[in-house]
């Protein structure tokens, strides 16, 4: 299966969409899936210069797209601020096209703001965390332009929580979620 072009979908009425790239998708969809106001979350490519990508064509980083997460929300329940407070403390914003072992511009850290008014948050939060000092080492994390965002092919959805024992999972994307539920217990999804 080949991923698909989803860059026309509008979120339903009352939602907002947020496009963040933070590494290995896996990651950052595991994370965005356990917090509150948080309806859906797709993993996929955006920021390239080929359509219609797939997973073989994306790892060999010269499509331009990053791994990056489209992430359904409720703006009554959570803001775009507050995802990328989250995106800030989940992921190494200070290195350039990586993501601890996975190298290459794939795996870059950047933000995809949907309009104007997310560009302005967008551009707010990240002078807020480098201000902030949450890193040792500059941030360099882009905003980049909206584009189309290609949602991954079907084994890539869920996959922490349909492979929690796969070893990339225990040893990389298992921390990151303990990580965020240890400094977001606020903002986590109650059993319902």
């Amino acid at each position: 299966m080949t991923s698909t072009d989803a860059a026309a979908v509008s979120p339903p009425e009352g939602k907002s969409h947020a496009v963040l790239a933070g590494g290995c998708f896996w990651c950052t969809e595991a994370i965005y899936a356990e917090m509150q106001g948080v309806e859906q979350v797709e993993s996929g490519y955006t920021g390239g210069h080929i359509k219609n990508p797939g997973y073989r064509e994306i790892c060999t980083g010269r499509t331009g797209h990053a791994e990056a997460v489209r992430i359904t929300f409720d703006p009554g329940v959570v803001s775009y601020g507050e995802l990328l407070d989250v995106f800030w403390r989940t992921h190494d914003p200070t290195t350039l096209n990586r993501q601890g072992a996975d190298v290459g511009t794939q795996y870059r850290s950047a933000i995809f703001p949907q309009d104007e008014e997310q560009e302005r948050v967008a551009r707010a939060s990240l002078a807020a965390a480098g201000e902030a000092g949450l890193w040792d080492d500059p941030i360099v994390t882009t905003i980049e332009p909206v584009a189309p965002f290609y949602v991954a092919e079907d084994y890539h959805q869920d996959y922490f929580a349909n492979n929690p024992d796969q070893g990339y999972c225990v040893a990389v994307v298992g921390p990151k979620v303990q990580k965020f539920r240890a400094l977001f217990a606020d903002k986590l999804k109650t059993a319902e």
